[in-house]
């Protein structure tokens, strides 16, 4: 402990001014670390397969429930500025890892604890950051050297972490679905160029609602979510497709909005009606000269993408009309043809198209999608389509799909597994502590204090599936202490038990991202001594 400073007499210290207001820091700092833990401790409950979900009610009333960590930050109204900081955190972790969103935000919580029995004892918070920032690099090399090494060719271990990035999830029962389908589509747009850069804009989600979650299927090729428009009885399936993306209007040309055309009499108005149509039929006719018979039109705002009349002779000319594309979808739809947007109807030549076996139509729940499959040359991008009973269900299944798709990712990016199940956090807590011994002066101090921080994650899985967590944090201490490194709490048998042959693991990527985010998070916030608000 560290001794109380001596309060020097009165007279000697008039000459140089030396007595400082320490009260109004203290009293910020210590209001930041409990607004920052309260926010830790909203979502500590949530923490692992057996961790509870959040209902989240928003103030237009919609309602999510969830178990993701940041989704769940995302949506609290947090005001105090520290507090904001744990948003923020859980933030960058889904963007580096995508996983472990909860835990890095209760790995943080728990180090704020100790930070706060540290300064209490009188320890200089400069002090404590350095410490940390020291245990942080320790910690990650430990990390690494537990980690199993992993190759692509390896399904069956890609699939094992996906499943456990699920378990903890609202969908978990689906895991054995989800997960495998996770790692097709990340390895299905696996650049062999760039092996380990995965892009998950690649890979589109669609909703649609009907069915279960059972129904979620990957398909190779493209789905829309919308019907095509067959006003004027257009076919519905197309095989040996020829695609179109364009960006212009099939409709004859409006005036500006201001402006007004007065017609007088009726010759000039058929003349009109008459330009209209030879304007469409020649479009139409541009189009069908390239043999073109499907085309995916761009929502446009100044005027409609197509009109009756242009639908009528489109669908007389047998070709197939997918119109409100969405603009953001045109680069991928672009990349999965493999074809070019065409912005002019003088553009419109052959070698812009897509080409695809099959182009159809089919119904699914209460709406309809299209379909396109057989697409020669296609892009490395591929598309999953969601089911669900309820909407609450599909928003769900698809953040934890992202969960698991960013889990494969990291692996994709770092070739390391790690067992899961409070494991490595045990281990890492055994080593610094051991570590703590070597070092000198308040340094030892520190570092002790955050081994037994992370003490916290296997704690709060033991107290999440109701075991009692005291016995079962200190059995998992014997174990390891005992050599067994990967020794970590089974939550469905209530035990302890080896948690890599019990196929719980997860990738290095996500743990060291935790722990480092984590420790530069509490470093900030022990830096900061007073809060400046500013007009």
């Amino acid at each position: 402990m560290a001794a109380p400073a001596v309060s020097l007499p009165a007279a000697y210290s008039s000459k140089t001014e030396s007595y400082v207001d320490n009260k109004r820091k203290e009293d910020i700092r210590q209001a930041n670390i409990v607004a920052a833990r309260a926010v830790a401790d909203a979502v500590r409950t949530s923490l692992g397969p057996k961790g509870m979900d959040k209902m989240i009610s928003t103030a237009s009333g919609e309602v999510i429930i969830t178990n993701d960590g940041a989704t769940i930050l995302n949506k609290m109204e947090v005001l105090q500025p520290a507090a904001k900081m744990f948003v923020e955190l859980s933030k960058s972790q889904d963007a580096a890892a995508g996983d472990g969103t909860t835990t890095v935000v209760v790995i943080a919580g728990a180090l704020l604890k100790q930070c706060l029995s540290l300064l209490s004892a009188g320890i200089h918070p400069t002090v404590i950051s350095d410490s940390l920032h020291k245990a942080a690099v320790k910690a990650v090399d430990v990390l690494t050297a537990m980690a199993v090494p992993v190759e692509l060719s390896d399904r069956e271990s890609l699939v094992k972490s996906a499943s456990t990035s699920l378990n903890s999830k609202v969908v978990s029962q689906y895991s054995t679905l989800l997960a495998p389908l996770a790692v097709d589509a990340v390895l299905s747009v696996v650049d062999p160029l760039k092996p380990d850069l995965v892009d998950l804009r690649d890979i589109k989600i669609v909703k649609k609602l009907g069915g279960t979650v059972d129904d979620t299927e990957l398909i190779k090729g493209l789905v829309f979510d919308k019907k095509v428009s067959h006003a004027a009885g257009g076919p519905t399936r197309i095989e040996n497709a020829k695609i179109a993306v364009i960006q212009f209007q099939i409709s004859p040309p409006k005036t500006d909005i201001e402006q007004s055309i007065v017609v007088s009499d009726y010759s000039q108005m058929d003349r009109i009606l008459k330009e209209e149509r030879n304007y469409i039929l020649g479009m139409i006719k541009k189009i069908k000269a390239t043999g073109c018979n499907v085309l995916l039109i761009q929502k446009s705002i100044l005027r409609d993408a197509v009109t009756d009349l242009s639908l009528h002779y489109l669908a007389k000319a047998k070709i197939l009309v997918v119109k409100d594309v969405e603009r953001d979808e045109i680069e991928f739809i672009t990349k999965t043809l493999n074809c070019l947007p065409i912005a002019n109807i003088e553009h419109f030549r052959v070698e812009k198209l897509g080409y695809a076996d099959l182009v159809e139509e089919s119904s699914l729940g209460e709406g309809k999608i299209v379909k396109i499959t057989g697409i020669k040359d296609m892009g490395r991008t591929t598309t999953v389509l969601v089911r669900g009973s309820n909407q609450l269900v599909i928003d769900e299944a698809e953040r934890s799909l992202h969960d698991a798709l960013c889990v494969v990712r990291c692996l994709v990016n770092k070739r390391f597994l790690i067992a899961g199940g409070g494991a490595p956090e045990i281990e890492l807590s055994r080593q610094l502590g051991a570590w703590a011994k070597v070092l000198h002066g308040m340094e030892g101090y520190c570092v002790r204090s955050v081994a037994e921080a992370l003490e916290v994650i296997p704690y709060t899985l033991a107290e999440n599936a109701g075991l009692n967590p005291i016995a079962i944090v200190t059995e998992l201490r014997n174990r390891h202490a005992q050599g067994e490194i990967n020794a970590g709490i089974n939550v469905r048998k209530g035990q302890i038990t080896n948690i890599l042959e019990e196929n719980v693991v997860q990738p290095l990527l996500v743990s060291t991202s935790a722990i480092s985010l984590a420790t530069e998070c509490v470093r900030m916030i022990l830096k900061i001594d007073d809060i400046v608000t500013v007009r």
